[in-house]
């Protein structure tokens, strides 16, 4: 787990055990991740452990939120260097079909421009369709 201990280290968070499991599950994921399907990748997992970890994940800009539309919220790791600033977000893909939502992190948001006096403090671009596996 040296690897999911420096990632956590570079974000100023202490490496405890339940940090050390959920940083694992993410590294693996394919596809951004509610608390629910985290939660069931673990045999006994404390729900409020696990919210307060996610917590303290995104107040670091480790992961970052989804709302794709479906109503749950979803997680997934930041890319390295990342503090979720407007201009480094990414575009996300809904599948319709399997529910699953990836980060498209070469897609980026096009450039909009906004009203005078308006301040952008975040931005949500979901693509909707079928993914490769359920095309």
């Amino acid at each position: 787990m040296k690897n999911e201990e420096n990632i956590l280290q570079q974000r100023n968070i202490k490496p405890t055990a339940m940090r050390l499991l959920v940083i694992e599950k993410l590294l693996k994921q394919q596809y951004a991740i509610s608390h629910k399907e985290l939660a069931e990748q673990f045999e006994n997992a404390d729900n409020v452990t696990l919210f307060r970890t996610l917590k303290t994940f995104l107040e670091h800009k480790l992961i970052h939120t989804i709302d794709d539309g479906t109503g749950v919220v979803k997680y997934a790791l930041c890319q390295s260097g990342c503090n979720c600033k407007p201009s480094e977000q990414h575009t996300h893909f809904h599948c319709s079909q399997c529910q699953r939502t990836f980060c498209l992190t070469d897609t980026e948001i096009p450039n909009i421009n906004i009203p005078l006096n308006f301040k952008l403090e975040g931005i949500n671009l979901v693509l909707k369709g079928r993914c490769d596996r359920c095309n």
